[in-house]
């Protein structure tokens, strides 16, 4: 049991996501009922099933990523996802009004999702393929032996800052160092959850007591030829190719995959009497979280939607609220026909008879689904919903599902004042994230 309960609030955010750099700029998006799905340009898809993604359209690290947010020491270490986490987690801090300095270092501390990134034996095996191919070591044509002299040639290619970058905690480690935290550094790695369920470790650290201030979120950047083809060959992804802003359509009947998207998402979480007492801009309160695991399949959900309902269950019950309380859900919602038949029920099971009163959308189907960096910026999204009092839309709602029968906020922005949300995700393997926010008194 905790002894100390804390009241978390948020006092910053920020994003950068194939909807716009900066957090005006998505939010202005979505409003409006944008989309931002286009075809791939990061590398020559013209081959593959799927040919469209939800991309950061020309991003340059170089331009985007200034020497005032990232000192030029650590640039080396700014892979795709990375420079995306140091643009947004910057802009959060920044509107939070917290600079290097102003804070006690050890009472900050970074939680951030992001994906395990690409394993050592990986890379190795990659510059093992590369020098046969140019034939190191011997005739590339003779075969699939491969020689002392090529594994060396192999192992003397690796650079040691590029294992660096791919390291998976790298990010977190980046940001720490840029912001000075000094206090709990955590990355989580569960798929589609992962930036969620480190929101729900940093909100629970500030709760506790052991710090005050928490910088969370997550990043993602997996429109690459080697993730296209392999969610390709599980199924996963839309292949509407030839109508790539409509492509993402979840709960729609004609919903086929979902759409491979990138970016990154961030929120300063803070302790109610620190943010009031340096005299910092609530911007609402995050009340509870919660998480559970389907222990299903590896890679859909189960149809009555069970997980999903523990999740929210939980995530209300850490709050103090009860399901009459929700007032909006940010659905998972990821245009796949398992997910979102098992998100829907299990909303049902949640809400009873209010399930077709209370409206349910999903961001998603304006960007994709930016899969770590997913929950943390569904997150500041809820938050500016609730700020702005309109609710985003689905859009590309077009044919219902009879087994998809809720309000999900067809096609255009609705205006409504909201004073409990809820935002779900839902990750390959089963784990379950719902992260509850309440306006701030």
């Amino acid at each position: 049991m905790r002894t100390t309960r804390r009241k978390v609030v948020v006092t910053g955010l920020g994003a950068v996501t194939p909807l716009g750099r900066d957090v005006a700029s998505m939010w202005d998006a979505m409003k409006k009922g944008r989309g931002a799905v286009s075809r791939i340009s990061l590398f020559d898809a013209s081959g593959f099933p799927t040919r469209i993604a939800g991309e950061v359209k020309g991003w340059d690290t170089a331009r985007d990523v200034s020497d005032a947010i990232c000192p030029r020491k650590l640039r080396k270490y700014l892979d795709r996802k990375t420079a995306f986490a140091v643009k947004a987690a910057a802009e959060a801090m920044a509107q939070a009004g917290l600079a290097p300095g102003k804070l006690a270092a050890e009472r900050f501390g970074v939680a951030m999702g992001t994906e395990a990134g690409r394993p050592l034996l990986e890379q190795i095996a990659d510059r093992i393929l590369e020098a046969k191919r140019r034939g190191l070591g011997g005739a590339a044509e003779a075969g699939p032996t491969i020689d002392e002299r090529n594994i060396q040639a192999a192992l003397d290619s690796l650079d040691p800052v590029e294992l660096v970058r791919e390291m998976p905690h790298t990010p977190a480690a980046v940001l720490a160092l840029i912001h000075g935290a000094k206090g709990p550094n955590t990355t989580v790695s569960t798929a589609c959850t992962s930036s969620a369920q480190s929101v729900g470790d940093a909100f629970d650290r500030v709760r506790r007591g052991e710090v005050d201030v928490m910088l969370a979120g997550g990043c993602d950047a997996l429109v690459e030829a080697f993730m296209v083809t392999g969610f390709s060959l599980l199924g996963a992804l839309s292949q509407r190719n030839d109508d790539p802003v409509r492509a993402s359509r979840p709960f729609d009947a004609g919903r086929d995959g979902f759409v491979l998207a990138e970016g990154a998402g961030f929120v300063v979480l803070e302790a109610e009497e620190h943010a009031k007492a340096r005299g910092a801009r609530v911007l609402s309160e995050l009340a509870g979280f919660g998480a559970s695991s389907n222990a299903w399949r590896i890679t859909d959900s189960p149809p009555d939607g069970r997980g999903a309902w523990q999740s929210m269950r939980f995530a209300l019950e850490d709050a103090g609220l009860t399901p009459d309380d929700v007032g909006y859900i940010n659905a998972h919602g990821t245009s796949t026909q398992q997910n979102d038949l098992s998100e829907t029920n299990g909303i049902k099971r949640l809400l009873g008879d209010r399930a077709k009163k209370v409206p349910v959308s999903s961001t998603k189907s304006m960007m994709g689904h930016l899969v770590a960096a997913c929950g943390a910026v569904e997150l500041v999204a809820c938050v500016k919903a609730m700020e702005d009092r309109v609710l985003p839309p689905t859009i590309n709602y077009d044919t219902p599902d009879p087994a998809c029968d809720l309000d999900y906020v067809p096609n255009e922005a609705r205006p409504a004042g909201v004073d409990v949300m809820l935002t779900n995700s839902f990750g390959f393997g089963g784990s379950n994230g719902t992260i509850a926010i309440r306006r701030a008194a």
